[in-house]
């Protein structure tokens, strides 16, 4: 099968122009072919053009009639792509608006080994591997030092959504409560009892992520 191509995420974010106050966007990341998808003699059928946004999906069993099939994606990124690109074109933007009070959404899809965890995660303590998560980390708290005329209170919270359940990962039974998802006109959409964690620190942001992870 040629190299699989994913969606590092819709993104859901308020942006730092009014005119734009809301902008949702799909981003499309295709990975290199595996050393065991070439060992397997596998051929790439995914074209990308990174300028125009397109990708373009030849049919390798298609007769010489079949035209490829072409999809077009607000931005898109090749296998040659760095983990700090995707994060400061894609993610950052979206970070920095929540420090302005927007709420933001970073999500990845796709399936099974197309590279969802290296583009969220990557290798943590590597600056040129670290993934969109890490970055977000350093980001935040490299924002508030610099900004000088407001204060910030950074919360926590680790949860995971599987067959329309929500499990709270901070919880110590996070297994045996179901949580629900409740509306406020003040507070907006949120979830109910969900653990969260006053955060001051990168280290103490890892750590929750570590505790939920576990």
């Amino acid at each position: 099968m040629a190299s699989k191509f994913k969606a590092v995420g819709k993104m859901v974010a308020g942006m730092e122009s009014v005119k734009t106050a809301e902008c949702v966007k799909v981003i499309v990341r295709c990975r290199p072919l595996s050393s065991k998808e070439l060992d397997e003699g596998r051929q790439r059928i995914v074209e990308m053009d990174l300028k125009e946004g397109r990708i373009t999906l030849k049919n390798p069993k298609a007769g010489s009639g079949e035209p490829p099939k072409v999809f077009s994606f607000d931005t898109v990124y090749d296998w040659n792509c760095k983990q700090l690109d995707v994060f400061v074109e894609c993610a950052r933007p979206i970070v920095r608006s929540c420090l302005e009070g927007y709420n933001g959404t970073i999500f990845a899809y796709g399936q099974t080994g197309t590279g969802k965890t290296h583009t969220m995660e990557g290798l943590p303590d590597d600056p040129e591997m670290r993934g969109i998560i890490p970055n977000t980390f350093q980001t935040i708290f490299q924002d508030i030092e610099k900004t000088t005329d407001r204060d910030f209170l950074v919360r926590a919270s680790f949860l995971e959504i599987y067959n329309e359940d929500i499990r709270d990962l901070l919880a110590k039974n996070c297994g045996d409560i179901k949580l629900d998802v409740k509306e406020d006109p003040e507070k907006g959409v949120y979830v109910k009892d969900l653990t969260t964690f006053v955060v001051k620190s990168v280290a103490e942001l890892k750590n929750v992520l570590a505790g939920g992870k576990k």
